[in-house]
């Protein structure tokens, strides 16, 4: 299993994927977090880090699944899938080894972000007036994000043997997690009943319950849910796919 992990790992940094991805993503970030005039952190009067936080599970669902889309997808369009299947492993050790292999290489390209919550730290009025608990619990939310939607993008990899296809369903099973729950849920048809059932399905309400700061152990239960869910559901394609 280390193997094969190590191999990926070192297939994305051979590579420009992880310089692309690293590169993108704080940019990106970078851009709203410090430069554009609506989401600055430096227009408003008080530091803080929510612009980050929130502006992070939107380029993850994109960012995500881009990297993950080779995953399956790339060895079954060059047919090395079976060769694979030959190694002395079982799938869960194989999956697992291109999760983590995956998962390393966003929890890498988070830790950059760090020198922000320094920058806010240190430009606080007083110094280091930052709510420390939040910005904790925020990190483990986005922890928990990470291993959320590599799962999907995994799972989204395994489905197909075209990367663009496995891209384009992986972003919209993260977007439709996070978000669409929160949207059903506020339909006329909902509220006031099961509303609030609904909106706990997504991703959202449980990222954002975890940012406040509050590390409950049922939020961690649910993101540990939603990865078993999406890795036995790779297992059961991959399986599918041998026959």
């Amino acid at each position: 299993m280390f193997s094969i992990y190590r191999k990926e790992l070192i297939a994305y940094f051979s590579s420009l994927i992880a310089y692309i991805t690293l590169g993108v993503f704080l940019l990106v970030l970078g851009l709203f977090v410090w430069v554009f005039n609506d989401t600055s952190i430096l227009a408003y009067n008080y530091a803080g880090l929510n612009q980050l936080f929130t502006i992070t599970p939107l380029v993850f669902t994109f960012l995500i699944p881009a990297i993950t889309m080779r995953s399956f997808a790339e060895e079954k369009q060059n047919g090395t899938i079976e060769l694979l299947a030959t190694k002395p492993l079982s799938d869960f050790q194989i999956i697992m080894a291109k999760y983590l292999a995956a998962a390393s290489l966003i929890l890498i390209a988070l830790v950059p972000t760090l020198i922000y919550v320094y920058s806010v730290y240190q430009l606080g009025s007083p110094k280091g007036n930052l709510d420390i608990g939040a910005t904790i619990g925020s990190y483990v939310a986005l922890i928990c994000l990470v291993g959320a939607f590599v799962a999907i993008g995994i799972f989204s990899s395994t489905v197909t043997n075209n990367q663009i296809v496995a891209f384009v369903l992986g972003t919209f099973l993260c977007f439709f997690v996070y978000w669409a729950f929160y949207y059903i849920s506020r339909t006329p048809i909902f509220v006031g009943r099961l509303d609030d059932i609904i909106e706990k399905l997504g991703i959202s309400y449980h990222f954002e319950s975890l940012s406040r700061g509050v590390v409950d152990s049922r939020n961690l239960l649910y993101f540990a849910s939603i990865i078993v869910l999406f890795l036995a559901a790779t297992g059961t394609v991959l399986k599918i796919s041998k026959r």
